[in-house]
């Protein structure tokens, strides 16, 4: 409950500044957290980016100011953050399927986004994707030597490009390279370096021992720091592994006792046992304060 109360303070600071330059750092810091970390969480409970909730809140407000006001569209639109009536009118009739103008002239009723209201947020349906409890684990510290990938949250592009992440891994033999292998067929993806606009990397690797040294690139080492994990069982076919994803960050986390501390969450997927895209065994980490 904790996490709603933080991401609705988030929701209430939007709110109050739609006709202002709404920068994330200060968004997620009215809600005490991270830009990174607040935007997949946002992502994972509500469906969509803090980016989309804002333009769809700004272009519901102009569209309210159309209909009650006499102001031209040019000072809505830069009441709202357009820098142009042009782009203002693109945005509003990609979303509304209307220009502004006709809009405003036909005078028709429009409901768009209302205020998100997280104070009253109901049970998530996780149907066949609900999972049993994690396991509480502590982690002796893990040498991870692999191939850093960069992806991005916005529009779940992370999702469609993290297999591929694996297929260039495996496919090109990156793992043959990696010195003192520790536990062969078990291959690591790790959520790191997270970057305030959404963009973070995604290295794929194997456990390496304490002596072996990074080989030249494509190769970086990174230490999985010790400490308290949740452990989640995530296996089955790989569409559903994204839903479990989202299940952790979306329903679990939020609803837990817990609180996610910094650092990397990773996965460990045994690559001998698992065919992709019907059949995956994997383990879900997530580091807890």
């Amino acid at each position: 409950m904790q996490y709603y109360l933080q991401i609705q303070k988030a929701v209430d600071y939007i709110e109050h500044h739609l006709q202002e330059d709404l920068a994330i750092q200060e968004i997620a810091s009215s809600a005490s957290f991270s830009p990174f970390h607040f935007q997949r969480l946002f992502l994972a409970i509500s469906g969509f980016t803090v980016q989309e909730y804002i333009r769809k809140r700004r272009l519901t407000e102009a569209s309210k100011h159309l209909l009650d006001s006499d102001e031209s569209i040019l000072s809505i639109a830069v009441a709202y953050q357009y820098h142009s009536q042009e782009a203002f009118t693109r945005a509003f009739e990609s979303y509304t399927g209307i220009t502004p103008g006709k809009f405003r002239k036909e005078n028709r009723g429009y409901i768009g986004q209302s205020p998100i209201s997280f104070l009253h947020h109901p049970e998530k349906e996780t149907g066949e994707f609900e999972m049993d409890k994690p396991a509480i684990v502590q982690l002796d510290r893990i040498r991870i030597i692999g191939c850093e990938y960069r992806t991005h949250l916005d529009g779940g592009r992370h999702y469609r490009e993290i297999p591929g992440f694996y297929d260039d891994f495996g496919r090109n033999g990156h793992f043959m390279h990696i010195p003192h292998r520790t536990a062969p067929g078990m291959a690591y993806g790790v959520s790191c370096r997270f970057q305030d606009d959404g963009g973070f990397s995604f290295i794929v690797g194997e456990e390496s021992g304490e002596t072996g040294e990074s080989p030249n690139q494509p190769y970086v080492s990174i230490d999985l720091p010790e400490g308290k994990y949740a452990k989640f069982n995530a296996s089955g076919p790989a569409e559903h592994i994204q839903n479990k994803r989202d299940f952790i960050y979306g329903v679990w986390l939020p609803e837990s006792k817990y609180v996610r501390r910094d650092g990397p969450d990773f996965e460990v997927t045994d690559v001998v046992n698992s065919r992709f895209p019907g059949s995956m065994r994997m383990q879900i980490f997530i580091p807890l304060v």
